[in-house]
């Protein structure tokens, strides 16, 4: 799981600091990820551009909780790939489970 970046009391959240967090994020450590997420941002104003950008990726990472996939690029698995009928869903972050 990635680890919160390195920084000094002082430093102010970037969008890197947030796209570090998140970018290498999966299914299993979605909600721990999301987190340290909020951690990284709490101090911020509601209103702040890189506070709404976490707010973003928090969302992200809420519907990776339930996928089997961020799956920001190419399209979905087909059902039919072997071993796939065993995993609850192969839904990707980007899309709605259905059923």
């Amino acid at each position: 799981m990635p680890e919160a970046p390195q920084r000094e009391p002082h430093d102010r959240p970037t969008r890197d600091d947030i796209d570090a967090l998140v970018g290498p994020a999966t299914p299993h450590f979605a909600y721990q990820i999301r987190a340290r997420l909020d951690e990284l941002v709490r101090d911020l104003p509601e209103d702040d551009d890189v506070r709404r950008y976490a707010d973003e990726k928090r969302a992200l990472l809420e519907a990776l909780a339930h996928a089997s996939s961020k799956a920001e690029e190419g399209g979905r698995e087909p059902r039919t790939r072997s071993g796939w009928e065993e995993l609850p869903s192969s839904a990707p972050a980007h899309e709605k489970l259905h059923g």
